[in-house]
């Protein structure tokens, strides 16, 4: 499956499971600085990828905490730390009301989580909140308003216009739609709130293809649009049956395609780092 795609949704949804290489588990715990004796805070910390990267250095004495607002990923991420005998404990809970207590934490993180939150501002109170005076802040999020992407068939790029308006205006549906530019926009909700913005490092997330995608991901992509149908409201429904018969016809074209066929995706994670005051 793609580590990005914008035929199946308008962020990067499963960023954790799909994207987590060694050169950013060096930049993580590089600005994260563990030591002995730390307590470190992954907010939105999915199936535990990050606790098991951190856990692998081997930093005796750290305390890895996780919380995430899915009870069923905490279980999953608990299974995984203790099958590599890591000392980390998981809660469920809401980035926007933590359930620890002022200064818990010498760090906290989080990755591709503030891109899904109405309240930005509000969740990064509560990472000052829980994090010790002088103590590191890193969020790690995309701007999804300035994805790129590219197909060599006619089809492609009103397909991928029609995916961004579709899923759009199913999130709008649902009442949950977030503002897409969050990765630039944080520096200054850091120093807005408590946290002095030290640095911003840019990391590209992308992905081409030279060859047409398999059954598997063309299934994925009708079956992400038709979940995103259920229970929506006429004109969404509307939106989305064009988006379904751009769709199979940007299949169609991929598979006839008489020389290479060519799709590129491709996006920037904006990490800011920061001191909480």
């Amino acid at each position: 499956m793609y580590p990005i795609d914008a035929l199946i949704s308008p962020t990067l949804k499963h960023l954790r499971e799909q994207w987590w290489n060694d050169e950013f588990t060096e930049f993580l715990t590089e600005t994260l600085r563990p030591r002995p004796g730390n307590r470190i805070l992954d907010v939105g910390c999915g199936t535990g990828t990050a606790e098991v990267s951190i856990g692998r250095l081997h930093v005796s004495q750290i305390g890895l905490y996780g919380v995430d607002l899915k009870a069923d990923e905490v279980a999953v991420a608990a299974r995984e730390a203790a099958s590599h005998n890591l000392p980390a404990r998981f809660v469920a809970g809401d980035a926007c009301r933590l359930p620890f207590a002022d200064k818990a934490f010498d760090s906290t993180y989080c990755v591709a989580v503030l891109q899904h939150i109405r309240d930005v501002e509000l969740a990064v109170r509560e990472f000052a909140r829980v994090t010790r005076t002088h103590g590191r802040i890193v969020a790690v999020e995309p701007d999804n308003a300035a994805r790129y992407a590219y197909s060599s068939t006619p089809t492609g790029a009103l397909t991928f216009e029609l995916a961004a308006e579709f899923f759009a205006a199913a999130a709008a549906a649902r009442g949950d739609a977030a503002n897409p530019v969050v990765g630039p926009r944080l520096p200054g909700i850091f120093a807005a709130n408590g946290i002095d913005p030290v640095m911003v490092r840019l990391f590209p997330v992308s992905y081409p293809r030279l060859e047409a995608p398999s059954e598997e991901i063309w299934r994925a992509r009708r079956s992400a649009v038709e979940a995103a149908l259920v229970g929506t409201t006429p004109p969404v429904r509307d939106l989305g049956q064009r988006y379904l018969a751009a769709l199979d016809l940007y299949q169609r074209e991929s598979r006839a395609s008489s020389g290479v066929f060519v799709e590129i995706q491709n996006t920037m994670l904006f990490a800011t780092v920061g001191q909480r005051v």
